[in-house]
């Protein structure tokens, strides 16, 4: 594995480059920001309509219609939602593609998948931070940076590579780590990830333990704090240190419930169901199916996430969330910025 630094950047390599942002989410909004903080030439790219424009204006930022974007620029960073990338890349970015130009992304889902197929005089990267884009630019204001994934799929120009550090440096990446990788190698372990463990499961396993929890009669609000609420100490003590550092941390009776109990919930056949998942993920099966599903007018989608949102365990959150007032205060999700 290679690992890079600020050190190994040489930001020069952007010096003189225009550099488009396109798409202002979560991580759009970090990249634009850490960029032009980094005394780049940045432009953010949005449809005229956008709620983002007047977002990305107010903080200083130079906006434009994506086409207009993509042809004034020399660096491309394409941020904008997967099932989305395909069919704004043919009608707004391919039009204004040239060679030497560097088209890049954040996530290597549209590339490795080939829904964009750029041409081969194209320089294309990937500079893919390991966290989300509000914790990105958090991280940036305070002098610290997050670990980044870094890979060159198309190199023509033959300094790719130089350019794609500069890019992680420039947005932080390099003051923690810039991480060498593949495209296949990033999407199908970031797919994997958030399907069978960061999303899909813990989100199915903290809704499983709260319904047992409440059909075995007790009280919704005590069912929360030990199921949901309570993640997040857990995760923080994981992510400060390990799974060794929470048990370290945590009570005798815990641990041993822990390392007794946990293995008969996460049993051979949620092992087996994990090891079908990252099939259906390295054969593109999943990536078709979501692409289908946008393109047919994410019906089942909106549907999904529609009773996600009247679950009982959210209204019991939002009421106990009601007695911790600070977490307004201290929020990574700001959506009136980004």
């Amino acid at each position: 594995m290679k690992v890079f630094y600020d050190r190994d950047a040489d930001l020069s390599a952007l010096k003189g480059k225009r550099i488009a942002i396109l798409g202002f989410g979560s991580q759009g909004h970090a990249h634009a920001l850490n960029l032009r903080d980094s005394g780049m030439d940045v432009r953010v790219g949005l449809r005229k309509d956008s709620p983002s424009w007047e977002k990305a204006r107010k903080q200083g930022l130079k906006v434009m219609e994506t086409a207009e974007a993509a042809r004034e620029a020399d660096v491309i960073m394409m941020l904008v939602p997967d099932e989305m990338g395909a069919e704004i890349y043919e009608k707004e970015v391919a039009p204004a593609l040239k060679p030497g130009k560097y088209l890049a992304f954040g996530h290597g889902f549209n590339i490795h998948f080939k829904f964009i197929k750029p041409p081969k005089d194209v320089n294309v990267f990937m500079i893919a931070p390991k966290g989300p884009g509000h914790l990105v630019r958090s991280e940036y204001v305070k002098g610290r940076g997050v670990p980044m994934l870094q890979a060159v799929e198309q190199d023509p120009s033959g300094d790719s590579e130089k350019v794609a550090l500069a890019y992680g440096s420039a947005i932080g990446g390099g003051r923690a780590a810039l991480i060498g990788t593949t495209f296949r190698e990033e999407t199908e372990t970031d797919l994997f990830g958030e399907q069978a463990v960061l999303c899909g499961g813990l989100t199915e396993l903290i809704r499983a333990g709260y319904e047992t929890l409440v059909a075995a009669g007790y009280a919704p609000e005590m069912a929360y704090f030990e199921c949901v609420h309570e993640v997040k100490l857990i995760v923080d003590l994981i992510y400060e240190g390990g799974i060794a550092n929470m048990r370290y941390s945590i009570s005798n009776t815990a641990e041993y419930g822990d390392m007794t109990r946990g293995p008969q919930v996460i049993g051979p056949q949620v092992r087996e169901t994990m090891k079908r998942l990252l099939a259906d993920i390295q054969s593109g099966k999943f990536a078709n199916e979501w692409i289908d599903e946008y393109r047919s007018g994410l019906k089942n989608f909106r549907r999904m996430r529609e009773e996600a949102a009247r679950h009982p365990l959210e209204k019991v959150g939002a009421d106990l969330r009601a007695f911790m007032p600070w977490l307004q205060s201290e929020r990574l999700v700001d959506r009136t910025r980004n």
